[in-house]
């Protein structure tokens, strides 16, 4: 449980993030239109609200399956050590994979996740964020795809969490600390 007051104020609309996911999926249908199935492989926790509404828009046969990697724990700064805590429960050599990533904030959990993936021999693999932060990259990985780019703001909802609160909201917001100083 955080142990600072916090506020949240709205940075991107559910309304604005549905016609995102939209537009997203219509550029996955396209990138993929030739697959048998495509493997959707959700970064759990984060993404699931992101994958279930994604997954929805994308009008292509679909597996759904989870991994779920950890760099965070309940802080707001990555601790820069993936650990994976539970792993696919389907194969994926010579299958086409779509892996979707709630934020890409340092780039450690993606570029070890599509390491991870890439030594399974997919046919295809692509990647999709929802949210990107590249003022903090510190490892060289980009999405194929991306929602949005935004600034170096701790946020949360729409799955994303701040100690496991906030998932939730039906929108992103940004993460206000009470005891920071509040711009006009």
């Amino acid at each position: 449980m955080p142990t600072r007051p916090y506020v949240i104020d709205e940075m991107i609309s559910a309304k604005t993030i549905a016609a995102r996911v939209e537009a997203l999926s219509k550029d996955i249908h396209d990138a993929f239109s030739d697959t048998d199935k495509l493997v959707v492989v959700g970064l759990l926790r984060g993404s699931f609200v992101f994958i279930a509404d994604l997954v929805r828009e994308i009008d292509l046969p679909i597996e759904v399956d989870f991994i779920e990697a950890s760099s965070y724990g309940d802080s707001t700064e990555s601790s820069r050590e993936v650990r994976i805590l539970k792993d696919l429960r389907g194969a994926i050599h010579h299958r086409d994979v779509l892996v979707v990533e709630d934020i890409v904030d340092t780039g450690y959990t993606l570029k070890h996740v599509v390491g991870l993936l890439k030594a399974r021999r997919p046919a295809r693999l692509k990647t999709i964020a929802l949210l990107d932060k590249p003022s903090r990259r510190e490892v060289d990985i980009q999405a194929d795809w991306t929602g949005f780019e935004i600034p170096d703001e701790f946020v949360v909802g729409y799955g994303i969490d701040f100690a496991q609160r906030n998932r939730n909201l039906p929108y992103i917001g940004k993460v206000r600390f009470s005891d920071e100083e509040q711009g006009t």
